[in-house]
């Protein structure tokens, strides 16, 4: 009787945590006799691969065993790095469930492809942390934890220029990261769910540059972070959803408090410095819990739920219609609006990460 196939499939970037999900589930595997293979490439694995080629298959194709996955919970990154194609290869394959992981680009093919009868179960992944119906996403804690350790390292420099010091991290269209960054660190933000007013930004900054002893204030913007009047610019080829890479917000920010104060600054793009190293402690237990939950909802023949953070305890939900596109944060409760802050008030009763799903 031939072996039982599955699939891991990781889609977007690589996130910290990430390698724990594939090994547990992978280890897992081993002990009930199951294969697991590696799908790399994302969705490109299940839509280009020549199964009648030799190079094709090892481009995209990655047998995972006990052996090769033993360490890759202890760094970084990922190993693995159309719908009718997708089903032919899936079956040709022989892979019977499939594991998807990534944002809700990722995923939303994965609903997709559960409506059209392929046994999917998803974990959600991205630093952004804007997927729906969990409170969680791997990688969003870790990318909070050296968001922060950067800042707080760079506070000496920004402070000995005595200068404006502007951050920018993940967040094309949700402001998690960016806010969460500066909850932890109690500086200003800006983020994409609202568009403030540039000249009370500016004012803000100054003011409280000049309000402390060692003159320097900073903040941290999102990448799809905007202000009233500002023409968000874009470059580069579109990737397979459609999106382009962004602009630096941070230097038209930069540029603009140049121009209109005067005021030197200092610009830091944490984006891919997050993506990189171990994952912190959070990111492990999480990663590993739900590659875990993943493996037992597989093994029950459950198919079209994801691995989640629900009211703070772990759950399996649907995965979330395409539809609905990235989660946000719910300005009227997280983000002081006039000050362009955090929200610290009025957190009691609320899960440990503050915002409850939608």
């Amino acid at each position: 009787m031939a072996k039982k196939r599955i699939g891991i499939l990781t889609g977007g970037g690589d996130v910290p945590g990430l390698n724990s999900v594939i090994k547990t589930v992978t280890y897992r595997s081993s002990e009930d006799n199951i294969e697991v293979m590696g799908l790399r490439r994302g969705w490109e694995a299940l839509t280009h691969v020549n199964l009648d080629d030799a190079e094709s298959r090892r481009r995209y194709l990655m047998p995972l065993d006990r052996e090769n996955t033993r360490t890759i919970d202890r760094r970084g990154g990922t190993v693995l790095d159309l719908s009718k194609q997708v089903m032919a290869n899936l079956s040709t394959l022989g892979i019977e469930h499939l594991i998807a992981i990534g944002g809700d680009d990722t995923l939303g093919y994965a609903a997709k492809l559960s409506e059209l009868g392929v046994k999917v179960i998803a974990i959600p992944k991205t630093m952004d942390n804007d997927v729906h119906n969990t409170e969680y996403c791997i990688g969003f804690s870790t990318a909070i934890t050296r968001a922060s350790d950067a800042i707080q390292r760079q506070r000496t420099t920004v402070a000995s220029h005595e200068r404006i010091g502007i951050f920018r991290v993940f967040g094309r269209d949700a402001g998690f990261t960016a806010l969460y960054t500066a909850y932890t660190t109690s500086v200003r933000c800006v983020v994409p769910e609202y568009k403030i007013n540039l000249d009370k930004l500016i004012r803000l900054l100054i003011e409280e540059k000049r309000a402390n002893p060692s003159n320097y204030a900073l903040v941290v913007l999102s990448e799809g972070a905007e202000w009233e009047g500002y023409q968000v610019r874009e470059y580069g080829e579109a990737d397979a959803y459609g999106h382009r890479k962004k602009a630096s917000v941070a230097d038209s920010l930069a540029e603009e408090i140049k121009q209109r104060t005067g005021e030197e600054t200092m610009t830091s793009d944490l984006t891919y410095d997050l993506r990189s190293g171990d994952p912190d402690f959070v990111d492990k237990l999480v990663g590993l819990t739900f590659g875990n939950m993943a493996y037992d909802a597989m093994l029950d023949g459950k198919t079209g739920l994801m691995s989640a953070l629900v009211d703070g305890r772990y759950d399996l939900v649907p995965i979330p219609d395409p539809a609905l596109g990235p989660r946000k944060l719910d300005v009227a409760t997280m983000y002081n609006t006039e000050r362009y802050r955090p929200m610290y008030a009025n957190k009691r009763g609320l899960p440990v990460f503050l915002q409850r799903v939608s």
